[in-house]
């Protein structure tokens, strides 16, 4: 849920936060007082077109900041803050945008900055805006099939896990199909490229991990006067003219003489006994050391000239060994695949034919499921259309085709979807983004939320005046359907209907006033007195009376009675 809006110096608000409640949260207040100013502010923080027209004039910047609680581990906006690299703790991401009086913008998710394209990705997963004009995913009909799959759930989500296995395979061989039957021409240019390269490889005779090894080689023999005296210092301090070593024995004998007499001496006397046989045992290391040590300068010549062409071989091929000879057998599979051309193309054919049969298989059974699914959504759909006074739509998912060639093979499947609706009886089906009058589509659109809200996940859902062309007992029934989606999901609500906003459970009040010469807006939560107020100047206008205030009072018991 969005718990906290912080904006500044956003249109004509100068400074304002905003804390929001879980359930439904509606705002109210006269035309122009700066409620989808807000709405703007919400949308431009999840990735929305920003402008230098939305920063207050006179001033340097806006700043938006939105912080969204997650109440699951498993909600996919963890997963994608993951993917780029973004760190969510305790379930919180905060979301912050700053656009400039030039029209730049600065984004940051959870203080990593990111591009508005990161941003928009994040913030679809946490906020869905649906106005009277906006182009929703619920409008797109390329987004229909991700809907109803969406709908269908685990068992289709099964079915399509299935067949995108075949799938990948599928395309793999195709991949490798199409690169065998290129220009002959072309592969026989690349044959002689590959085979030149693997020679020349091949001919170095490299060693795995070489060049680590020639290197701490190379970097011994470079500081072998350094190594020696420090060796040669070490030894002489212990076994040289001055014998630490004997002052060692001698300081042990002492002890030793004394040991006896009680624990603590005894104790001493052990530990530099250990110590003296541990020194004496170093000082023998130090000598082998010594008597090993050889410094070859002709082996630093043959290390420099093997190394010149190790790194000759990296600049083609590599940025180490390993990665040459992981190259090199990469190319010699190659090679041996296109000497054996016919062959392999002969093997691939037929697996291609046997695997195109078993990703039809289960393009049919993921298009079945969906056919099920999408009576059921339909369905559904009809039952809340009722449920909004629209009992004569028709709604119904159109599969538009079925053809079963290679190239309509997709990730998704075979399947091309779309919702159609008619709204009047007589009428035939039409897509729904051809649908005609605002108040209609407000109803479909609040009605198809209400199935798709409990599927999506999102977890704030905004209305910005979608109760627009609609009243009497068709905006009483928006106000139910529009309640039980917050059931779901946090909603916040723009109206203009008094029957919508007896069923908040928080409402804020927006206002504007003028102060030394400048607009601010202002919110204000509304107490249960207030609310009565304020629903009855919905009602009546300018002026409240105490029937009309009687009437808000209905409306806020209705709307108790409903909601119990």
């Amino acid at each position: 849920m969005l718990a906290e809006l912080s904006i500044r110096n956003f249109a004509i608000i100068e400074s304002l936060t905003v804390s929001f409640e879980r359930g439904l949260t509606v705002l109210t207040g006269e035309t122009g007082a700066g409620k989808s100013i807000i709405i703007d502010a919400i949308s431009l923080l999840a990735g929305g077109r920003g402008s230098s027209e939305f920063v207050r004039f006179g001033e340097k910047r806006a700043e938006i900041e939105g912080l969204f609680l997650l109440e699951s581990v498993d909600h996919p906006c963890i997963q994608k803050c993951s993917e780029f690299g973004i760190d969510v703790q305790d379930g919180m991401v905060i979301l912050r945008r700053d656009i400039g009086a030039n029209g730049k913008s600065v984004c940051r998710v959870n203080g990593k900055l990111v591009t508005i394209a990161v941003l928009r990705e994040i913030g679809r997963l946490l906020v869905d805006i649906h106005g009277q004009h906006d182009n929703q995913e619920l409008m797109d009909e390329n987004q229909h099939l991700h809907l109803l799959d969406e709908y269908g759930g685990v068992e289709i989500k099964q079915a399509k896990k299935v067949y995108q296995e075949i799938y990948k395979r599928f395309v793999e061989l195709n991949s490798r199909l199409k690169s065998l039957t290129e220009n002959e021409q072309e592969m026989a240019h690349r044959l002689d490229l590959i085979q030149f390269q693997l020679n020349e490889i091949e001919s170095a005779h490299l060693q795995p991990n070489e060049d680590v090894k020639l290197q701490e080689e190379r970097k011994q023999i470079v500081n072998f006067e350094k190594v020696f005296n420090a060796l040669q210092s070490a030894y002489d301090a212990l076994q040289g003219e001055q014998r630490g070593i004997d002052w060692l024995g001698l300081a042990m004998s002492h002890l030793d003489d004394v040991s006896d007499l009680n624990e603590t001496l005894q104790t001493l006397s052990e530990t530099l006994s250990n110590h003296y046989y541990l020194i004496e045992d170093l000082t023998y290391q130090l000598r082998n050391e010594l008597d090993t040590l050889e410094f070859d300068p002709e082996r630093l010549n043959t290390i420099e000239a093997r190394l010149n062409e190790i790194n000759h071989l990296k600049r083609k091929y590599g940025q180490s060994v390993e990665e040459i000879l992981s190259y090199a057998a990469q190319i010699e599979e190659e090679i041996e695949t296109i000497t054996n051309r016919d062959s392999h193309l002969h093997t691939i054919r037929e697996e291609l034919q046997s695997i195109r049969k078993d990703l039809l298989v289960e393009a049919k059974n993921v298009t079945q499921i969906r056919k099920k699914s999408a009576k059921k959504l339909t369905e559904s759909i009809t039952e809340e259309l009722k449920a909004l006074y629209m009992a004569k739509t028709t709604f119904a998912v159109q599969f538009l085709k079925e053809e079963l060639e290679d190239s309509k093979f997709t990730q998704e499947g075979i399947d091309q979807v779309e919702f159609y609706i008619a709204t009047n009886p007589g009428e035939p089906l039409k897509p729904l983004a051809k649908v005609a009058s605002g108040g209609e589509l407000s109803r479909i659109m609040l009605a198809m939320k209400s199935i798709f809200s409990k599927h999506q996940g999102i977890t704030s859902i905004i209305f910005d005046e979608v109760d627009t062309g609609v009243s009497g007992r068709v905006a009483q029934a928006i106000g139910e359907k529009i309640y039980r989606v917050s059931e779901g999901s946090q909603v916040l609500c723009i109206t203009h209907l008094p029957q919508v906003a007896a069923m908040a459970d928080t409402h804020l009040f927006i206002s504007k006033e003028t102060m030394d010469g400048r607009t601010k807006t202002n919110v204000k939560p509304l107490n249960e007195e207030e609310k009565i107020k304020e629903i009855g100047r919905m009602i009546a206008g300018v002026e409240v009376t105490e029937l009309t205030k009687q009437h808000a009072k209905e409306l806020l018991q209705m709307a108790h009675t409903v909601k119990c």
